[in-house]
């Protein structure tokens, strides 16, 4: 779900009108489960980072260059990656075990 303050964030950044809200609504939509897909469950209103990376993928496809998005990101979407993998594994000094 895209709320309408990350709409009108995009709009904004993009100099867009209300006119396109619907088309730009499913374009932001599918760049975020796309990245998601690819970089770990984010919350685009919590992560600076992943939002600036869903807007420039919805910027690419806006502008009919999506083939250039991944080539482009590459060091962006393998970071995000990264940080939640690293997120994902757990403390060695957090063990629950008792002796």
């Amino acid at each position: 779900m895209i709320m309408p303050e990350i709409l009108q964030e995009f709009k904004e950044r993009m100099k867009l009108g209300d006119e396109e809200d619907e088309n730009l609504t499913r374009i932001l939509i599918a760049s975020n489960l796309s990245l998601m897909r690819i970089c770990g469950d984010y919350d685009l209103s919590l992560d600076e980072e992943f939002k600036e990376l869903v807007f420039e993928r919805a910027r690419y496809v806006y502008n009919d260059a999506l083939e250039y998005f991944q080539a482009n990101f590459l060091t962006q979407i393998n970071d995000l990656r990264l940080a939640k993998a690293l997120e994902e594994i757990p403390d060695e000094g957090d063990t629950n075990e008792t002796i």
